[in-house]
């Protein structure tokens, strides 16, 4: 990768970035699988462990973009429904339907529920995460707002055994939404991929066996 503006290329953080990117194993294998972005090995990894993911399902992609999620489900399960979101756009992946928009306004709930046209959803995805501040504090409560409305969401369209999959940071979730999300699964889980960097801070929650309370 090169960066043509003298500018970019010449900060130091700029260059720490491209030092870490051509370092990185999993930047070098989605290169050689064809993935969009290395996030797509977090995927894979959760869903070795927990086998959600099957063929002919309908699945929700919130944060989708550059769509390396999206992009594997159709790959590997090809018959399963894939409904993607994110404020950025992507280019056009087979077999998934994208919106490009806010989660969280009306405009979009209704495009996805026009979309999901009234049937239970199998799995919902939540890969979203706020442009960060560098202040901790700010950052975690931004986050738990956007892992509220993906919560909220998965709530009314998950159909019963279904699976909740959703970004969080370390520090985790307030007390009252993890006691929700737990009651509402035979089984909640923590896991920091180890295709998560390191340095990051990001987590994930993984809901199993979806009851309709």
């Amino acid at each position: 990768m090169r960066i043509e503006n003298k500018k970019i290329a010449s900060k130091k953080s700029s260059v720490a970035w491209l030092q870490r990117q051509a370092k990185d194993p999993y930047v070098a294998r989605a290169q050689k699988e064809g993935y969009r972005a290395r996030a797509v090995y977090k995927l894979v990894e959760i869903n070795e462990k927990f086998k959600f993911l099957h063929d002919k399902q309908i699945v929700v992609d919130l944060g989708a973009a550059p769509g390396s999620w999206s992009q594997y489900i159709a790959r590997e399960f090809p018959h399963s429904h894939v409904i993607a979101m994110d404020l950025l756009e992507i280019k056009p992946i087979p077999n998934v339907e994208f919106y490009k928009g806010d989660f969280t306004t009306d405009e979009a709930l209704e495009w996805l529920n026009e979309k999901i046209a009234g049937k239970h959803v199998d799995v919902v995805l939540s890969d979203m995460a706020p442009n960060t501040t560098g202040h901790q504090k700010t950052d975690h409560l931004r986050q738990m707002t956007l892992l509220e409305y993906a919560w909220d969401f998965a709530k009314q369209t998950l159909k019963p055994g279904g699976t909740f999959v959703a970004k969080s940071f370390t520090g985790g979730t307030t007390n009252e939404l993890l006691i929700d999300i737990k009651r509402s699964f035979e089984s909640v889980h923590h896991i920091k991929p180890t295709a998560s960097r390191k340095d990051s801070v990001e987590m994930f929650i993984v809901g199993l066996g979806f009851k309709k309370l």
